[in-house]
């Protein structure tokens, strides 16, 4: 019968190519590492301050500044928005409602970001929470819009970004089923011309910090081996504390790497205490440019950097004639 046992091991075939003889592609030379620099909301509704974080991310290697765009009256339901925030300390009015108003951006105010974005050699983008706010930051055209893992079931506001629009649309998957991930990439798939070749699938897990046990990095073998071949690419957007989890989701396969990104931690509101002051980002973006150079196979089984210390230090090599007349 069948040997369910852990370990037991499948022969090895015996055909199997050599090593030596295989075509070894490296899937990492054209996947440079990107850095969104997720700004949100933690300009306080300020668009002073707002410029001087989008000056500090490119500053730190960041490739896009990306803020949130939320019509909070069509968002939230009357008694969310009459509600008082659930944490009075991080409000900035007396109800969640005044309190989303407070730290909304209008449309002009995008229009300033992105020119500022434009004169420092930025990507300027946000993620969109409704249609309203969809047709908005459509009009303005970014390279790329973001859908948080709260809307990615809404598929009225995903219609005007696969239908009214031509940029890349990243969508995150936090507390998000198997099957909600495969209804949205079929919905894509479903779009006129190249829509599926738009999309950009993230890992996430949503939650403000995020302890290291629930970051659940593996998911991106799953995402890669379901979607890979299926959307542009896939990303990662992280809420855990410091940086060391982002080079390995980068191994992993995420080309994109989403941080919610702040000047200082301690300012008022919920976001600030997940996110990465620009020392961190910094270091983020030189580790991922780091590890993406050193992904690579070694083009010739000996390197040239080492061919100096193999004549210096390999045995049987430097000490040649003493080991032939021991051998002879």
């Amino acid at each position: 019968g069948s040997c369910n046992s852990p370990l037991h091991l499948s022969p090895i075939p015996a055909m199997a190519e050599p090593a030596a003889k295989r075509q070894r592609i490296n899937e990492f030379a054209s996947k440079e590492p990107h850095v969104i620099a997720e700004i949100g909301c933690n300009h306080k509704g300020e668009v002073e301050i707002a410029k001087e974080l989008l000056s500090l991310a490119k500053d730190c290697g960041a490739t896009v500044g990306k803020f949130q765009k939320r019509n909070p009256k069509e968002l939230l339901t009357k008694e969310q928005y009459e509600a008082p925030h659930p944490n009075p300390s991080n409000s900035y009015g007396s109800t969640y409602g005044e309190h989303r108003e407070a730290l909304e951006l209008s449309l002009d105010d995008h229009r300033v970001l992105q020119a500022h974005c434009k004169k420092i050699g930025l990507e300027y983008s946000c993620s969109v929470w409704d249609t309203t706010s969809a047709k908005e930051i459509v009009s303005l055209n970014p390279v790329l819009i973001k859908v948080g893992s709260p809307s990615n079931l809404h598929f009225e506001m995903q219609k005007v970004l696969r239908d009214e629009y031509t940029g890349d649309v990243h969508i995150s998957t936090g507390m998000t089923t198997h099957d909600e991930i495969e209804k949205i990439v079929k919905f894509w798939e479903e779009g006129k011309g190249n829509a599926k070749n738009r999309l950009v699938l993230y890992n996430c897990t949503s939650g403000y910090p995020v302890p290291f046990e629930d970051v659940c990095l593996l998911e991106l073998r799953d995402l890669k081996e379901k979607y890979a071949h299926r959307v542009k690419a896939l990303g990662f957007s992280g809420h855990h504390l410091g940086i060391s989890v982002d080079v390995a989701a980068f191994a992993l396969g995420a080309q994109w790497n989403e941080r919610h990104f702040t000047k200082d931690r301690t300012w008022k509101g919920t976001d600030h205490a997940a996110s990465l002051e620009p020392a961190g980002l910094t270091k983020l973006c030189r580790d991922l440019k780091a590890v993406h150079k050193s992904l690579t196979y070694k083009p010739e089984e000996i390197l040239p950097i080492e061919k100096t210390q193999r004549a210096k230090l390999k045995w049987g090599l430097y000490n040649a004639a003493e080991v032939k007349k021991l051998s002879g």
